[in-house]
């Protein structure tokens, strides 16, 4: 990343503690406001996400940063794994998550794990497909946290991420950046508890690496078979790559 974007700008807490607190503040209203943000087209990349894992026919799947389990949930009606786990540093978020997934009654199947993404409680070479939607610009050591991706996916896994991304191509650009810089904050000041964390989501996506940047970490990082989609303009981009 070009640039440190913390959700606060606080000197006493590490980047890392002020994503935990401020996904625990909006854990309530993280789902509804989401759709009402991207205009519902979440939805529809994380069906592609869910499809890309499904054709591999995992028996073992990881889902970091897993918020209120929607990807984890969908992955789960659409695989047949024996092994679900969705993990989150945000306990707010993964209580959400829980209430979901008993409403579905995949209590027996899906485990949700409180636990930080740059130091995870899993043995090496532990997972078929391994996902993170919306989730690898908040960690604050990127390099650290795709590395530990690696180790816990076993050799010839998928590894799937969706992230935003910045448009490329006139008008598509300058709207995304209008609706960044004014939209998405608005929204959060209006309907959010706590107006630093839009600012802070809006801020983070306009400076994280992308698209090829983004496959020469990953690649540097020691992932192979690397590629990148954009999604809807380039707002999105689903990143796939293998072990």
């Amino acid at each position: 990343m070009t640039k440190k974007v913390t959700p606060y700008n606080s000197s006493e807490q590490s980047k890392k503690e002020q994503v935990e607190q401020m996904f625990d503040n909006i854990s309530g209203e993280y789902d509804s406001l989401n759709r009402v943000i991207s205009f519902g087209i979440d939805v529809k990349w994380r069906k592609k996400v869910v499809q890309l894992v499904a054709d591999t026919q995992p028996d073992s799947i990881l889902d970091i940063a897993t918020g209120t389990g929607d990807l984890i949930i969908n992955l789960a009606k659409k695989t047949k794994a024996s092994k679900l786990i969705g993990l989150d540093i945000s306990e707010g978020m993964l209580s959400v998550g829980r209430k979901k997934i008993t409403a579905d009654s995949l209590d027996e199947r899906i485990e949700m794990v409180q636990a930080d993404s740059e130091n995870m409680p899993f043995a090496d070479n532990s997972f078929d497909a391994i996902t993170v939607a919306f989730g690898v610009r908040n960690f604050e050591h990127l390099k650290k946290g795709l590395g530990e991706i690696l180790r816990v996916l076993k050799p010839g896994g998928i590894f799937v991420i969706l992230e935003t991304s910045v448009p490329t191509k006139t008008p598509y650009r300058q709207g995304y950046k209008m609706h960044c810089k004014y939209i998405l904050p608005t929204i959060g000041r209006l309907f959010s508890k706590d107006k630093d964390a839009y600012a802070y989501l809006s801020e983070s996506a306009s400076v994280f690496p992308f698209g090829e940047a983004l496959n020469n970490i990953l690649r540097k990082i020691g992932f192979t078979s690397v590629a990148h989609k954009p999604q809807t303009f380039g707002v999105a981009t689903i990143y796939t790559a293998s072990k």
